[in-house]
């Protein structure tokens, strides 16, 4: 199994790389053993993410998309599981022992992963999908000048543990306006906005680790993280791919990036 898949366009066309971390399901069968079967596949998982942005590769935008679950790996973590949040919501770190519930994952329910085996989970698994990354960045801004980094996240509608009540539709994270350029930050707003969709920034999601790490707008490399609740592509029971609601969303996401990336291209 691949760590990850890059699906390049025929052509670059816009000066934008999507990441897509959390739609993984596989597990190598030494970390799968250790699990409770009756957990799998994890409903942690951003089902079908990696399809809902398929347009992308006929807008001429790359998609990297990481293969492995994050339960073997969080690739949107602090490489030292050091906290993205301080508010009292249940956390979940570079290599979880929990679900979003708190709910132990491992048949022994163990409280952590020992520190050798995070060690050699980061190595083989969260540094790879972060230099291809940077690689696909750095490609890309070479050829355009700048680049943006469009992360791809969703969640269930209600997950107490992390937020009371429900989350909006479309939530846009930009590290509390530090991870992309303003211009581009009030773009994205005005056209994620634009439709029948409930939007938040920076709450209760401001970007994880991919977009804090790689949003350096002062070098001309934006990042913007996604998050959606997934009945806004999902049926009500978050389980199956709904094909109309899907089209909708992916009309709004579709001249989102469109715009974003014929911005930079005339910035």
């Amino acid at each position: 199994m691949k760590l990850f898949d890059i699906t390049q366009p025929t052509a670059q066309l816009l000066p934008i790389v999507v990441s897509v971390p959390h739609a993984g399901t596989a597990f190598p069968d030494d970390i799968q053993a250790a699990l409770k079967s009756g957990l799998l596949p994890p409903d942690d998982t951003d089902w079908f993410v990696h399809q809902l942005y398929d347009f992308a590769i006929e807008l001429g935008i790359p998609i990297l998309k990481a293969n492995y679950s994050r339960w073997v790996v969080d690739l949107n973590r602090n490489p030292d599981s050091s906290p993205l949040y301080h508010d009292g919501r249940v956390l979940t770190g570079l290599c979880t022992t929990t679900t979003f519930l708190g709910e132990p994952i491992y048949t022994d329910e163990r409280a952590e992963v020992a520190p050798t085996e995070v060690i050699r989970r980061k190595k083989l698994y969260f540094e790879p999908y972060h230099e291809a990354l940077q690689q696909l960045l750095d490609d890309t801004k070479a050829r355009f000048g700048q680049v943006l980094l469009w992360d791809c996240h969703s969640i269930r509608r209600v997950v107490a543990a992390i937020h009371a009540g429900p989350f909006p539709d479309l939530i846009l994270g930009s590290a509390d306006q530090t991870s992309a350029s303003a211009e581009l930050i009030e773009q994205a707003l005005q056209q994620l906005g634009s439709g029948p969709y409930s939007l938040n920034h920076n709450t209760p999601f401001k970007g994880g680790y991919i977009t804090r790490h790689f949003g350096q707008p002062e070098a001309r490399q934006h990042a913007l993280q996604l998050e959606m609740s997934k009945d806004v592509y999902m049926d009500d029971a978050e389980q199956a791919y709904d094909q109309d609601r899907a089209t909708r969303i992916r009309t709004i996401l579709r001249q989102t990036l469109l715009t974003l990336g014929q911005s930079l291209c005339s910035a």
